[in-house]
């Protein structure tokens, strides 16, 4: 008996494997750990333009390419590394979405010494510091973005980073759970 097919889920993440397990283990789940935020920055700003399935799939050569997502190394990237990342065929080859992870890492670490962590930093943006927990009911109800990701897409615009515009911004918030928007059927809606 196949397990995807007995428990109800968030229909968008369909039956591939590696989504369904993105949805039951990661998305809209808490988190509370920078490298894990900065994991997902990355990936949501390297996502633009394209499907989140086609970044899921590059996850491994991205964590590779990019110093296992450590803050301060890619901080610390060269031009050179930028053009080594430029024939880095696991990953996506656009050179302004390689230069923009690169400085995005140092405003995040910036963000990371104004707030103590880059968590605190986003939760500062939250209704009493928490996570939101929305009640949709179908995909049509989600929106793309709204005006606590336009709030924070400003700011962290403000702050230098690129690549991370409102609906980017939701997308994040999404994933790293303060935005939970499981649907209200969906067994992990209630984590």
């Amino acid at each position: 008996m196949n397990i995807t097919n007995t428990i109800q889920r968030c229909g968008w993440c369909g039956t591939d494997p590696l989504y369904v397990q993105y949805h039951d283990e990661e998305w809209g789940r808490e988190v509370t750990d920078d490298s894990k935020m900065f994991e997902f920055l990355v990936l949501e700003s390297s996502q633009a333009g394209l499907s989140w399935i086609t970044i899921l799939r590059r996850r491994e050569n991205y964590r590779q390419a990019f110093a296992g997502f450590d803050a301060a190394k890619v901080a610390a990237f060269t031009a050179e590394d930028a053009e080594r990342l430029m024939q880095d065929a696991g990953i996506i080859r656009n050179r302004k979405k390689i230069e923009y992870t690169i400085s995005n890492a140092r405003h995040f670490l910036e963000i990371q010494q104004e707030f103590g962590s880059f968590c605190d930093y986003l939760k500062s943006f939250l209704p009493d510091k928490k996570p939101i927990i929305n009640h949709w009911k179908t995909l049509k109800e989600l929106p793309a973005s709204t005006p606590l990701s336009d709030t924070i897409s400003k700011d962290m615009k403000k702050r230098g980073f690129k690549f991370f515009g409102t609906t980017i911004c939701y997308a994040h918030l999404q994933a790293v759970g303060y935005v939970n928007d499981h649907l209200v059927d969906c067994m992990f809606h209630e984590l």
